[in-house]
């Protein structure tokens, strides 16, 4: 594909001429330094990840038990109400912080949007910090309650911008590999939570669940650092006609290799081509026209990771201990699944570069239904082996949801959008990820916990089901995207392509049309 010819409406804010056909070896020595920004932005991501598996494990903690639950039948729980609303409210936070992030970084920028964010979780951690200080207990779960909320709301302004920064710079060719990041940080950040929890878990005072809390405070230093050190977002510069200020981050991000001044000729005017459609950009816009189909798409999308299990996966070591595994080893399972999700997030970066969206994700999902179904059937059989079964299969079902469908997710909700609506819909996309895990978290503890449904491994038939729901969904009603650039990706949703068959459609230019009538 040679788009250099044409006005670019490439999310691309750089191209060379073989963009579609660049290796990523290639790509990445060509864009080493928005590579190396891309690396930074997404460290953020880290307190994503630890804070949700901090959430999920340190209910896993005996002193938090202790301290915040009850005594049911010889052994201390956290009861089923309070354990969902944690684990529901958080979400709850993060659907507010979608919608917040994608009018305020659209207003005020994406650094400072960054900046907003990163204060905000102080003060998050500041709540759930101290909340077992209060002597009433329903007030402990209460105040731990309220954090949770704000943490929650943060981290999506927090995510919902670096989605948008990346999205909206990143050269076609580094695409899919970009997208992968946020997995694999998310599952770093997850990983330093585990090793914490499972560090301060023997410690029987409160000492222990306040390490796992405070460490937060030094996580946050990277969205500070990042507000003051990253280049501004070219494309909301250019937007805000700021153009000297948008070559000087042009540069900071492309140049030498690439050309800076080429870069912000060929933004002006894709975004003035854009701003004739529709000079001031509303939430309604994401649900007009052919951009109702794709609104869908990136609701779906966000759909995904709930689908295949991944509320569960995170808080997996509770899960672990209620179908008859001991508290240590329950976590050491999860450090291991996360260990091992973090390698097939790095595998990813090779799977979504040669294999298509629609192949790896469908194919993923149903490996994922068959891992799922066997647990559910090892639930039926509670002896000693039953636990360990059931760690190995999550942790075999972690491997193969993140070399496919997860990174894949997140490509398909930054790829779909047209470049205008990026801020727009990457926030409903969020807020319809956060409302699913609502849902998810809300209603899981009811099927696994004693004092429900207590399911145990049988609560694998739910996600069967889910993941097989997936793979029809994305059969039926998602195009193949992936090599392919922003103008095509529109044209393909004007002309309204069907999913099944898009793979071989092909973006005829209005030249190539005429000469071929001739």
């Amino acid at each position: 594909m040679a788009f250099i010819e044409e006005v670019p409406t490439n999310a691309s804010v750089v191209a060379c001429s073989n963009e579609d056909e660049m290796s990523l070896r290639k790509a990445v020595r060509q864009y080493s330094k928005f590579v190396g920004y891309a690396f930074a932005i997404t460290t953020v991501v880290l307190l994503w990840g630890y804070d949700s598996v901090i959430v999920g494990s340190i209910t896993a903690i005996p002193a938090f038990q202790k301290d915040f639950g009850e005594w049911y039948e010889d052994s201390w729980i956290i009861p089923s109400i309070w354990l969902s609303l944690w684990s529901a409210m958080g979400p709850v936070g993060q659907a507010f912080g979608a919608v917040t992030g994608g009018f305020l970084q659209d207003r005020i920028g994406r650094r400072l949007n960054l900046l907003v964010g990163g204060i905000l979780v102080v003060i998050s951690v500041f709540i759930v910090f101290f909340a077992n200080k209060s002597p009433q207990l329903d007030a402990r779960r209460g105040l731990f309650l309220a954090g949770k909320t704000i943490q929650g709301f943060a981290t999506a302004v927090i995510k919902i911008q670096t989605l948008t920064y990346i999205s909206e710079n990143v050269p076609t060719s580094l695409r899919g590999s970009a997208m992968a990041l946020f997995p694999t940080f998310t599952l770093l950040g997850q990983l330093i939570g585990a090793i914490v929890i499972f560090v301060v878990e023997d410690i029987e005072t409160d000492r222990g669940y306040l390490i796992a809390m405070g460490t937060m405070w030094i996580l946050c230093i990277a969205p500070f650092v990042l507000a003051f050190a990253m280049p501004e977002s070219p494309p909301y510069l250019i937007r805000k006609k700021n153009y000297p200020a948008a070559l000087k981050s042009l540069t900071r991000l492309f140049a030498p290799k690439n050309d800076p001044q080429d870069a912000l000729d060929r933004l002006r005017a894709s975004i003035e081509h854009e701003e004739k459609v529709a000079e001031h950009v509303t939430y309604m816009d994401c649900f007009t026209a052919a951009n109702r189909r794709r609104t869908l798409i990136i609701i779906i999308s966000n759909f995904l990771p709930p689908l295949f299990g991944l509320p569960l996966l995170s808080s997996s070591s509770y899960f672990l201990q209620q179908v008859g595994m001991d508290s240590s080893s329950s976590l050491l399972f999860l450090i291991v699944g996360i260990v091992l999700g973090l390698l097939a997030n790095a595998a990813s970066m090779w799977t979504l570069s040669h294999i298509s969206r629609r192949k790896l994700t469908i194919s993923t999902l149903l490996v994922a239904a068959g891992l799922w179904l066997a647990m559910a059937v090892s639930g039926f059989f509670r002896t000693s082996v039953t636990p360990w079964v059931t760690g190995a299969l999550l942790c075999l079902i972690i491997i193969v949801c993140g070399v496919g469908v997860w990174p894949v997710s997140y490509a398909i909700n930054c790829e779909t959008s047209a470049l205008r609506l990026r801020a727009k819909s990457n926030a409903i996309g969020g807020l319809a990820a956060y409302i699913s895990a609502i849902v998810t978290n809300f209603v899981l503890p009811y099927f696994y916990n004693p004092d429900a449904l207590d399911l145990g491994g049988k609560t694998g038939f739910l996600f069967t089901g889910l993941c097989l729901l997936g793979a029809v969904w994305m059969y039926f009603c998602v195009p193949e995207m992936k090599g392919r650039s922003v103008d095509e990706i529109d044209k393909m949703f004007e002309e309204g392509v069907r999913a099944r068959g898009s793979r071989k459609w092909r973006f005829v230019r209005e030249e190539e049309s005429r000469m071929a009538e001739r």
